[in-house]
């Protein structure tokens, strides 16, 4: 019904940036919140940051200031810049979003996940 691709990651030094990008596409009759999580290796999936359609954004105390997410409404895509990378920071990127779906209500759905390594 929806699909979420994202796009993005790869492997990047210390200090570097990159910005990972998240398209929604399908029966979409609108979108509301959307955001991004990780899971690293050996750990659980966490929240990293999320942007309602109206509202504030909220991000991990661990990424404020470095990272920044926002949405094209038109193009159904969230983006998160990520700058001042650190090698924590590496993990399975996933993007989520809430979407209200054409004859089904709401619904979350989950991309398929991008990776980034941050080496030190």
């Amino acid at each position: 019904q929806v699909q979420l691709v994202e796009s993005g990651g790869g492997l990047v030094q210390a200090g570097g940036s990159l910005r990972l990008s998240c398209a929604a596409s399908g029966s979409i009759f609108s979108i509301n919140a959307m955001g991004w999580y990780r899971q690293a290796p050996g750990k659980q999936r966490e929240l990293v940051a999320s942007l309602p359609s109206v509202g504030r954004t909220n991000y991990a105390d661990s990424v404020k200031g470095r990272f920044t997410i926002s949405r094209d409404n038109g193009k159904n895509t969230v983006y998160l810049q990520m700058i001042s990378l650190k090698p924590e920071d590496t993990a399975v990127y996933y993007c989520n979003a809430d979407v209200r779906v054409y004859g089904s209500g709401n619904r979350y759905f989950w991309g398929q996940g991008t990776q980034v390594t941050v080496s030190s």
